[in-house]
């Protein structure tokens, strides 16, 4: 049996990215998981021959709201509470409209580095041959590091396949939906990002059995790994 060590793809980010965490974070983040949570739901519903409507998904969104504030011990007055409500709307109108609308999201890949650490990567959504999807609920630029790194494992995990940036702007009015395309990982890059991610899961890592995963493998094998700084 070969021992191998294992981080998620937003772990790595999160670890080569560090930043302090504010309460307004915190409620962008509980707003972000609601609209993330309805907009799947939507997604998987209509798949399925269902026809889901927007408003049932807003009750979802509200609900997973108010469990996420609960959770993080927030609490809203009404102006800032209806106006993320207002977002959860707008953005699930957008998204209905959208060419993610009815896609799937992606069985979780593993990016396996010189057969002894593997990074979970799994976008939002794809079209199950050419195309994955990374969804933001906000204005996000390709050129952001954290951005450029999460997609950048994306793409390491699903060579061949062109990524795509979905942005659904829920703090313009009407919600702005913005699509860039992800450049390819050149090899310079690609090193990098590997070695990055191979110190990061020998550093922190869970231990796991290579042969118990069932998540589909791409392996990479790289010379040696950049030390976490």
């Amino acid at each position: 049996m070969t021992s191998i060590r294992t981080l998620a793809a937003h772990e790595v980010v999160r670890r080569a990215h560090p930043r302090p965490v504010t309460e307004s974070d915190e409620v962008g983040m509980a707003a972000g998981k609601a609209i993330d949570t309805a907009l799947s739901r939507f997604s998987h519903e209509f798949r399925g021959g269902l026809r889901p409507t927007a408003a049932s998904m807003h009750r979802l969104g509200t609900e997973v709201l108010d469990e996420e504030l609960a959770d993080a011990d927030l609490q809203l007055g009404a102006q800032p509470r209806e106006r993320i409500l207002a977002q959860i709307a707008g953005v699930l109108q957008a998204f209905r409209r959208s060419e993610i609308f009815g896609l799937a999201r992606p069985r979780s890949r593993m990016i396996l580095i010189n057969e002894t650490a593997g990074i979970y990567a799994q976008p939002d959504f794809w079209n199950g041959r050419d195309r994955f999807y990374e969804m933001k609920s906000y204005r996000a630029s390709l050129e952001a590091p954290e951005i450029h790194l999460q997609l950048s494992l994306f793409s390491l995990a699903f060579p061949g396949v062109e990524g795509r940036l979905i942005c659904f702007n829920r703090h313009s009015v009407p919600v702005e939906t913005l699509v860039q395309t992800v450049p390819p990982v050149g090899d310079p890059e690609k090193r990098s990002v590997l070695g990055l991610a191979l110190g990061y899961a020998l550093e922190d890592g869970v231990p796991k059995v290579l042969e118990y995963i069932d998540s589909p493998l791409v392996r990479y094998s790289i010379p040696a790994p950049s030390s976490p700084s």
